[in-house]
């Protein structure tokens, strides 16, 4: 079999499959779990669907939507099952990576959490420790919503661009779609990086102090 037979093959079986039922229940069920499971790749998968153009944008936005909403909230309500106590124990790297979650929710929530939706292990800390935190989960709940739209919305644009630009050939497209994705995850995640430093948050912080939440922290409320 030649190479252009059998990738003829591959996009007839992914165009044959791509439409089934099952489709948008597995994919509402991956974007839950990487919800608080990052290695889930859900973004990958609204993005590749979205480049096939089966199920429809109009199904993958609202399906992924939900699920997205879902798992954060389950990781919201987990932070808020352990406790800082717990979230606040571990190595150094994930002591300053707790902290720094911490102070920017107390700084600029709302933005930190609309944000974190795009970078997939900052979202699963953003949005446990806003759970561990007393963060206001109306005001959780509001914002994720936003985020979670816009993530979708996101995630299926680029897929579409990439068969727009690729054509029928769904698994370039898919392959394409999925790069594209994960470059703008990393300039996203270069950008907060440099909007919210981890150094400028970590410093002054002792080492007792790194390991629970200040008195202030532990009460806060946003709304």
């Amino acid at each position: 079999m030649t190479l252009a037979a059998w990738m003829d093959s591959i996009n007839q079986l992914i165009a044959a499959h791509a439409g089934e039922p099952w489709v948008l229940v597995a994919l509402a069920a991956l974007c839950t779990i990487d919800g608080f499971f990052p290695p889930v790749p859900s973004e990958s998968l609204v993005v590749g669907l979205a480049a096939v153009g089966r199920p429809p944008w109009w199904l993958l936005v609202p399906v992924a939507t939900l699920g997205a909403i879902l798992g954060d909230n389950i990781a919201f309500l987990i932070g808020r099952r352990l406790g800082h106590t717990r979230l606040f124990t571990g190595g150094r790297r994930r002591i300053r990576t707790v902290t720094w979650a911490r102070r920017q929710l107390r700084r600029r929530g709302p933005l930190c959490i609309l944000v974190a939706r795009y970078i997939p292990g900052g979202r699963v800390i953003v949005n446990a420790i806003a759970g561990a935190t007393g963060f206001s989960y109306r005001v959780f709940l509001a914002v994720d919503v936003i985020a979670g739209i816009l993530w979708s919305g996101y995630s299926v644009a680029i897929g579409t661009g990439a068969a727009s630009i690729i054509g029928d050939n769904h698994m370039l497209a898919m392959v394409l779609g999925i790069v594209l994705a994960v470059a703008i995850g990393a300039v996203l995640d270069q950008i907060l990086r440099r909007l919210m430093p981890v150094h400028a948050d970590a410093e002054g912080d002792a080492a007792p102090k790194s390991q629970g939440v200040d008195e202030k922290d532990a009460h806060m409320h946003v709304g």
